[in-house]
């Protein structure tokens, strides 16, 4: 009944939202804007940003900052001094009841609120100006695409009733124009020379249609090649493009001239001089520039390899490492592309704030540079704080946290030093839980491998080496484990976009140190092995089983691994109660996997390209893979095997699998209201061999904020199975998601979404149920979908988000699987921190 209201007064204050309310007459607020090309109607997304006016920001259809701002009104009181003239007896009440100090403040809120919705948008009224403006816009636009003949005309269409007005925009683009020939001439014959020998083909080509983009790309390209082979003088003005604009056959001539001389302002008179090859004559690095000390004295300096390092306070460090990240050396030719190697792999080092690189002649001679690096360090010491919500279907509602502290350059070669602690609480079903620990990580930008295997990657490729040692200790969440984690990672970038990473020790223990409350934690495995106990004393007409002790934690944990490996022995069981006899055998199995101690040592290699350049370009693709392998060779070490046939090592059990995870994400801008549309698709299978088990830890789950919303933490799956346990888990996963980012007003955007995916068991064991295991393209009729909406609050740095999501199709039901539990009711709300993908 409450949530009844609620709907009910929320659609009553919409519906007295009048989204005029404060457009006076004789003005048209803009609703809607029609583009119409070669009389075909568009959303015209490529075109947006050449239109100047556009409707108030829309969230699910409705221009809620608009309503916000219309709850404002502009002729209120603006000080408290004329609040206090229009609302005498109140702010004379609140004077004398308290003071003169707290009628002002009270004054102070109500004009604070009004100020408030009135920061919101205010009505789009329509601009004529604006209008013929986008008319030159859009005909300016099409020209430069070739279509020199283009027309563009507008209509408003005005209502006077509603005081609401749309634009409709109709383009003609008529024919366009192509390119004949192409002459390209070069006065100099030092720039001819180095144009004819790069072998360098033109991107304008006969034939192609005139694109004022290919044009700026072709300069860009021929910019760069001079750059790059010494002329360091050159610039895009020594540029020229001429065009035939008098041809009437829709076909024009080009000309490309490229000027023999350069311009040099000297007293401010400006003189001719020739192109020439421009050397690095001197490299001089200062590590610790600062603009307030830069004229004053150098008092360190040392020369390496031709470069000259120097500090004005003591140099820290080592010439030899911080060499290699200069790839300009005496005595080379200038090239644009190795002073931004040098700028980017700088920047890598996080070692510096910023990074200055400048040119200077030398004696004014035109053929010989100074390069002079500037470095400003960054912070020796560096504290980190990080926090993090979380909640599943086994945790609820808890709290994370990690510190951090960063130590810079700790042995001269600009390699950080990382050590943190965390820890995090949360209240579960069986009270309150927490974990604490410690790791230390050292990242050395370059590679430290044996056998001279760090020649094989280029320094060009920013290689870095990690090492990282740390451990855990849970104490209430799961069987109190604890995690003892080594690691050697080796990382390089092949081009700008794509990154190697190979981990080639990363090597994992885990202790479970409470395995006696393993029935206490999944209750419901207790549950579900109590009605085997119960058939089990039926059939063997004896009352030895039924109940099992659900008293006493320890003994309940006897009681029914004792139980469980009665039934896995007796095939007569087995027989006559084959559904009671699986599961059983499927509880025993999960109970194995969940307590014991794995020791898991992997070998792995993932690939990653990231169209992204930074990080406001919202038009990219990412693409990942990892593969990996555990086990594998320590396996060969060992023949000892423990109780359960599993493979050990120093007795502890040894996880051997392989696993393939590949993740590919693509995102559009579609242009209009800074909107997004974001794609995710995942895939992920894990195989084992010699018996192994696949570790609790390292095994795929579904659901979550940043999986299929719709489901919390491990709470669907495997298959068609609604087991009703706290946790579900495969070796198999599939997961794909759609989602449509907008802008709602101010620093709030909107999404709406749609998450498809489930887990499944791929292991080929004859106890896992049939409807778990993924048998071929039949059992994606086993795909969960889950949909909803969201609101994020976006602060830059950080981005909150709050998402509510709907079973939409639930492949476990029996009849109707379709928008049975489409409600509030069913909906899993999750709050998150960033985009889920």
């Amino acid at each position: 009944m409450k949530k009844l209201t609620f709907y009910f007064l929320f659609i009553i204050f919409l519906i007295s939202c009048n989204s005029t309310e404060h457009v006076i007459d004789g003005q048209f607020m803009l609703s809607k804007t029609n583009i119409f090309i070669d009389s075909t109607k568009t959303n015209g997304a490529d075109l947006q940003k050449y239109i100047l006016q556009k409707r108030n920001p829309r969230f699910l259809g409705l221009p809620l900052g608009l309503y916000f701002h219309n709850l404002g009104n502009h002729d209120k009181p603006k000080t408290p001094i004329e609040w206090a003239k229009e609302n005498k007896g109140t702010y004379n009440f609140v004077k004398n009841v308290f003071s003169e100090k707290q009628s002002i403040a009270y004054a102070n809120s109500f004009i604070n609120l009004n100020k408030w919705f009135l920061s919101y948008d205010e009505p789009a009224i329509i601009s004529e100006l604006k209008v013929k403006r986008t008319e030159d816009n859009l005909s300016a636009y099409y020209k430069t695409q070739g279509y020199f003949k283009s027309s563009v005309t507008s209509n408003i269409k005005r209502d006077s009733a509603s005081k609401k007005a749309t634009v409709t925009y109709r383009i003609q683009k008529g024919k366009p124009t192509v390119l004949d020939t192409v002459n390209i001439e070069i006065k100099s014959p030092i720039l001819d020379s180095i144009y004819v020998n790069s072998g360098l083909s033109s991107l304008l080509k006969s034939g192609d249609r005139y694109k004022d983009q290919v044009f700026r790309n072709e300069a860009s390209k021929v910019v760069k090649l001079f750059r790059n082979n010494g002329i360091y003088n050159f610039t895009e003005s020594a540029l020229a493009f001429y065009v035939d604009s008098t041809r009437t056959d829709y076909k024009t001539n080009v000309d490309f001239l490229i000027s023999s001389n350069r311009l040099e302002e000297k007293e401010g008179v400006y003189i001719e001089k020739p192109y020439k090859v421009q050397t690095i004559k001197e490299v001089h690095v200062t590590t610790d520039y600062s603009f307030t000390q830069k004229d004053e004295k150098i008092s360190d300096t040392v020369t390496y390899n031709g470069i000259q390092f120097s500090a004005f306070d003591k140099l820290l460090y080592n010439p030899k490492y911080l060499s290699q990240s200069i790839f300009l050396k005496p005595g080379e030719i200038y090239s644009d592309t190795l002073t931004n190697l040098t700028r980017t792999h700088l920047k890598s080092l996080q070692n510096f704030k910023s990074t200055n690189i400048k040119f200077t002649p030398i004696d004014g001679s035109d053929s010989e540079l100074r390069m002079d690096v500037l470095l400003s360090p960054l912070e020796k010491y560096t504290l980190g704080l990080e926090s993090e919500l979380t909640h599943s279907n086994i945790r609820n509602l808890g709290i994370s946290g990690k510190f951090s502290i960063t130590d810079r350059n700790i042995f001269r070669g600009a390699e950080l030093l990382k050590m943190s602690l965390l820890g995090s609480w949360f209240n579960s079903n069986n009270g309150p839980g927490w974990e604490i620990g410690a790791d230390a990580s050292l990242e050395i930008p370059r590679f430290v491998a044996p056998f001279g295997l760090g020649k094989f990657v280029p320094k060009e490729m920013s290689p870095r080496t990690l090492f990282s040692i740390g451990s855990s200790f849970q104490k209430n969440i799961g069987l109190d484990r604890q995690t003892f984690t080594i690691l050697t990672d080796y990382k390089w970038q092949s081009t700008p976009k794509k990154t190697i990473q190979l981990e080639v020790l990363n090597t994992q223990y885990i202790q479970n140190l409470n395995v006696e409350s393993f029935f206490n934690i999944y209750s419901s495995e207790f549950d579900n092995l109590n009605t085997v106990a119960e058939a089990y004393d039926l059939a063997k007409n004896t009352n030895d089983n039924f109940p099992l002790n659900d008293e006493n934690i320890s003994s309940q944990s006897e009681d029914a691994l004792r139980f469980m490996n009665l039934v896995a022995a007796d095939t007569n069981f087995q027989n006559t109660n084959p559904d009671e006899y699986n599961t059983s055998v499927n509880i025993l199995d999960r109970y194995n996997i969940i307590t014991s101690d794995f020791l898991i040592p992997t070998l792995a290699y993932t690939y990653t390209y990231n169209g992204q350049t930074n990080f406001k370009n919202s038009n990219f693709s990412f693409f990942r893979i990892r593969l990996a392998n555990s086990g594998n060779i320590l396996g060969l070490l060992s023949d000892k095997r423990n109780d359960n046939d599993k493979k050990t090592i120093l007795n502890i059990p040894l996880a051997q699998y392989f696993k393939t995870d590949i993740e590919f994400k693509k995102f559009w801008s579609l242009g209009s209201n800074n909107s997004v549309f974001a794609f995710r698709t995942f895939l992920g299978a894990i195989l084992t061999y010699d018996n192994s088990d696949v570790p609790f830890t390292k095994s795929y789950f579904a659901g979550g904020s940043n999986d299929i919303r719709a489901w919390q933490t491990y709470e669907l799956g495997p298959g068609s199975r609604n087991s009703g346990l706290e946790f579900n888990i495969g070796n198999f996963k599939f997961l794909t998601s759609a989602e449509y980012r907008f802008d709602v007003v101010g620093r709030l955007k909107g999404a709406l979404f749609v998450d498809a995916g489930n887990i499944w068991d791929i292991s080929g064991s004859e106890f896992v149920e049939e409807d778990a295991k993924f048998t071929g393209f039949s059992s994606l009729k086993n795909i969960a979908v889950g949909s909803g909406f969201g609101a994020r609050l976006d602060f830059n740095f950080l981005i909150i988000r709050f998402d509510v999501g709907f079973k939409t199709y639930e492949p476990y039901l029996q009849d109707s699987k379709w928008f049975k539990n489409y409600n509030f009711n069913s909906a899993v709300y999750n709050i998150g921190i960033n985009y889920p993908f």
